[in-house]
């Protein structure tokens, strides 16, 4: 067992020559005294943990803000110190890694289909908001497999398999290989620990024949290129244990049917040479037909490039080869994250904003799914499942899921010709538009000159998850226009009925509709019905959600008001603001604004109104804005005086990462506070955001100001503030 100087000189020594060796030992040590007590299932001290996550993120090359959130990713999750102390010590940064590392470790995606959607959801939001906090989960997670044998059976299969479904694959997706294939290897054991041990056995037992015919082949290799003036690393490439058993499955086989366990790869310094090189092997030893494999020309959508050949090399055995550049095999193995292995000086690879542009993509699709089970088919779809390569007719590459069809491939050129589409011809032959696209195919879609109609058996069909939504958008515009019409077309009846006396109180002589929805009234209806669109508010209508006398019945109140009249003291003492005095005033009847709730403390502002007296407005109150501009000889200034122990109604709007017990957790806050609660809307987007409104009654300011603050220290929120309008 090493002690915790061990660990620290080894943590140093490996990042010696790329990282502040005073700025890894500050780390190692807060996170040391953070963990202090903590074992691991090992009896290791905690420590050992987040040392070698880091030293896994080391070997990744991530730039040294990523390797201080590795020592320090599981501080917030597992002690006692502070959020502050963290960011005091280390800066933002590396305290919003942390934090978001923190909210993934709570993820599972087990037991049910809808739960594993969701934490889907939020892992692939973290993801597209900063890509480094996956790198690190996947740190994280390679040294718990590492380290599985120390937990039970059970828990080691649920680990294994969540490894194996989600973790593998998300690895392959971002181009991380050496990740990757540990992470399958290790999840192997523990899932199908009898085949495993039956693959390494056999492996184990052909490995020396292998590995002498292996260097046979490098020496003759390193010698043809030695004499072309070539220099390149000619190395041996063993196959990993679980693409064994995969392969041997496919092809249904033995492992003594296999003679390509064992590969030559060759790295060179440009891409010309990549393909001097291929000739080189081709002259040396006979091609194998269709084994050879362009991914320089058409890399794959991990942005891995290396041209793959089989060969029939010494004693007729096939031989496997790649060849690739240094920055194609960097990429190779560490996919995005060979990002950060580039100095500063030097200009990023392209695949970097690739992936993002991916991630950020596959966002913008799982919005407009609704439905869990919808989601995880569109993510099993675009993530997780093999590809093909298509070919346009002009050479062009197309990559797209297995089980792609030509309509699929349509939409992958353009949403115009995937609505244009009426037919396909694959390799120059008509074929039906549900035909299964191989790889290499070349396909030619047939358009119509007329405007694109998708069909909507074509979501039978389709497999990708742009074809799908692109089709759904189309006709939900074809819908969402039709009602709109619709919905137009009842309010401006509405208006029609009320438009005498719409025509006094808004002083014109024509209305219409964009009138109403313009006038401070009409956006103050929008925002307090929820509409941030003036659309969404007409598809309502629409629908019948909203009526159009709900909108009139805005215009209508306000207009039905009286003139101010003074008030005896006796009825004043009834309709006085309670619990307020305001100066300047006296015999006056005051209310408070049913818009925007003041409270005490608030700046305020009163509006002489028509059989209402005073009412008493906050000062940024939107309804305001018209009022001051339309009727000034009516507003007056006044001023708070002294707080008599009142009531007074006001709300907060909260936006939170929705989880189990959010809501538990604020109500408990609302209660900790003396605060009564009037009302609570909750409303979860598909993004996995919780939208809460809380009408509460406050008869202590100060309360409700404590009370906002202490909503804003629970985890997973994004924002508390003040509703301003609200009924």
């Amino acid at each position: 067992m090493k002690t915790e100087d061990a660990l620290l000189q080894e943590l140093l020594e490996k990042g010696k020559e790329k990282y502040s060796s005073e700025n890894l030992k500050k780390a190692f040590i807060f996170a040391e005294n953070a963990h202090k007590g903590q074992m691991r299932k090992s009896g290791e001290p905690y420590i050992t943990h987040p040392v070698e996550v880091a030293k896994i993120l080391m070997d990744l090359g991530m730039e040294e803000t990523v390797i201080i959130a590795g020592l320090l990713h599981d501080v917030l999750e597992d002690t006692k110190v502070p959020k502050e102390e963290i960011e005091k010590e280390f800066g933002k940064d590396v305290l919003s890694l942390v934090e978001a590392i923190t909210k993934l470790e709570k993820l599972s995606f087990y037991p049910t289909e809808a739960y594993r959607a969701q934490n889907l959801r939020k892992m692939f939001i973290a993801m597209a908001k900063d890509i480094r906090v996956i790198i690190i989960k996947l740190a994280d997670r390679l040294h718990n497999m590492q380290t599985l044998q120390y937990h039970d059976e059970e828990k080691q299969k649920r680990i294994a398999k969540e490894t194996l479904e989600i973790y593998a694959p998300l690895a392959h997706r971002l181009g991380v290989w050496d990740i990757k294939w540990r992470l399958e290897d290790l999840a192997f054991r523990y899932l199908e620990p009898e085949k495993y041990h039956y693959v390494a056995k056999k492996v184990a037992e052909t490995r020396k024949e292998r590995e002498k015919f292996i260097e046979k082949a490098i020496e003759i290799i390193k010698e043809e290129l030695k004499k072309a003036g070539i220099n390149a690393e000619v190395t041996g490439r063993a196959k990993h244990l679980y693409s064994i058993y995969q392969k041997m499955l496919r092809r249904g086989i033995e492992i003594e049917e296999m003679y390509d366990l064992l590969g030559v790869r060759v790295i060179v310094n440009s891409e010309k040479e990549c393909y001097e090189v291929l000739g080189i092997i081709h002259n040396l030893w006979k091609p194998v037909p269709g084994r050879f494999k362009d991914y320089i020309a058409n890399k794959k959508s991990n942005n891995y490039q290396s041209l793959h050949t089989t060969v029939i090399a010494m004693d007729g055995k096939p031989l496997e080869v790649q060849i690739r550049t240094w920055e194609m095999h960097r990429v190779a193995e560490y996919g995005i994250a060979a990002h950060w292995l580039y100095k500063e000086e030097i200009k990023k690879p392209d695949y970097f904003e690739e992936k993002l542009s991916w991630l950020r993509q596959l966002l913008e699709w799982q919005k407009e799914l609704a439905d869990d089970q919808e989601f995880l088919e569109s993510i099993k779809s675009d993530l997780f499942e093999r590809e093909i390569y298509v070919f346009t007719p002009k050479g062009d590459i197309i990559a797209l899921p297995q089980g792609s069809t030509p309509i699929d491939f349509a939409y992958a050129i353009h949403t115009e010709v995937g609505h244009r589409c009426r037919g396909a011809k694959v390799n120059g032959k008509i074929v039906p538009l549900n035909y299964v696209l191989k790889n290499g195919d070349i396909v030619e879609i047939i358009t119509s000159k007329e405007e694109g109609k998708p069909s909507r058996d074509w979501l039978n069909i389709v497999k990708t998850t742009q074809a799908k939504n692109k089709i759904k958008q189309y006709f939900k515009k074809i819908a969402r226009e039709e009602t709109i019409e619709k919905a137009k077309e009842l309010l401006e009846n509405e208006i029609k009925r009320n438009e005498d006396w719409l025509r006094e109180f808004l002083q014109k002589t024509e209305i219409s509709l964009n009138d109403l929805i313009e006038h401070p009234l009409g956006k103050s209806f929008l925002n307090e019905s929820g509409f941030k669109e003036v659309e969404s508010f007409l598809l309502s209508v629409g629908t019948g959600d909203i009526t159009p006398q709900q909108f009139i019945e805005k215009f209508r109140r306000e207009y039905k008001k009286d003139l101010v009249v003074p008030i005896s003291s006796e009825e004043k003492r009834e309709q006085l603001v309670e619990g307020v005095e305001i100066s300047g005033l006296d015999n006056i009847m005051m209310r408070i604004a049913e818009c925007c709730h003041p409270i005490p403390g608030d700046k305020v502002i009163g509006y002489i109104s028509k059989g209402r007296g005073i009412v008493i407005h906050r000062i940024d109150c939107p309804n305001l804005v018209n009022l001051k501009k339309t009727h000034p000889e009516k507003i007056v200034p006044i001023e708070w005086q002294k707080i008599k122990g009142g009531k007074y109604k006001t709300g907060i709007e909260i936006e939170a990462i929705d989880r189990v017990g959010l809501l538990k957790d604020i109500i408990e806050r609302v209660a900790q506070a003396r605060i009564n609660i009037l009302d609570l809307a909750t409303k979860v987007g598909k993004d996995g955001i919780a939208r809460i409104k809380l009408i509460v009654e406050i008869d202590n300011p100060p309360a409700f100001y404590y009370l906002m603050e202490e909503i804003k220290k629970l985890s997973d929120i994004i924002s508390v503030r003040r509703l301003q309008e609200f009924r």
